[in-house]
């Protein structure tokens, strides 16, 4: 038998060429997937917003509401107290009338307490209740006083007078209770004797036949 010669052999294998490339024309391949991948846009999520908290302010103190001047006597009713307050700060004036009395300063705290001190080992204690009494002790003189005070009005409250007189030193101290009464001492010179009287409306007094005048002390 004759075998096909060289044309035909090429022809054939060009036939079989043009038959793969119609086939993988017609099926198509799959391309390799992209490395890339786009990412999703981040949703972003505003925090809730939290409820505002309200600004506390300071509660007002007892020392506050303690402003004033209180008034009383001892529970012996043998003397006169007075305290005046303000901003936290306090002066007394304890007197007998006669030849005891003494000036105390310090302070009140926060919860209603004071502690006040005088010359020759003088002491004042107390509690503030509900800023309209004060309750406390004093001891003054060696002795010992409970006492009580009320909130008062003008023109009740403690005044106090200094001058020379003659060439001495006058210092007048005096407590207005509720009703007008009064308790007094003058010094002169350091000896002590019952005041006369003031008029509280205008502090003016008169004092070995000189006229001055009394002021209402505060802190």
């Amino acid at each position: 038998m004759k075998r096909p010669g060289p044309l035909l052999t090429l022809l054939a294998g060009l036939l079989l060429g043009l038959f793969m490339l119609s086939l993988n024309a017609t099926t198509g391949t799959k391309s390799a997937s992209s490395p890339y991948k786009e990412k999703s846009p981040a949703v972003t999520v505003s925090p809730t917003p939290s409820k505002a908290t309200a600004p506390t302010g300071p509660s007002p103190s007892r020392t506050a509401a303690a402003q004033g001047v209180y008034t009383g006597r001892t529970d012996d009713d043998s003397s006169a107290v007075a305290v005046s307050l303000r901003d936290g700060k306090a002066i007394a004036y304890f007197c007998d009338g006669h030849n005891i009395e003494s000036w105390l300063k310090g302070a009140v705290t926060d919860d209603g307490s004071l502690s006040l001190t005088g010359d020759h080992g003088a002491k004042l204690t107390g509690t503030l209740k509900g800023g309209r009494q004060i309750r406390g002790t004093a001891e003054v003189g060696g002795g010992h006083y409970a006492f009580t005070l009320d909130k008062a009005k003008k023109p009740s409250g403690i005044y106090r007078a200094n001058s020379q007189v003659a060439g001495a030193r006058i210092v007048g101290g005096w407590i207005v209770l509720p009703g007008g009464k009064q308790v007094g001492i003058v010094t002169r010179d350091g000896e002590p004797s019952a005041a006369p009287a003031i008029d509280p409306a205008t502090g003016a007094v008169t004092v070995d036949g000189r006229r001055l005048t009394a002021h209402p002390v505060t802190p």
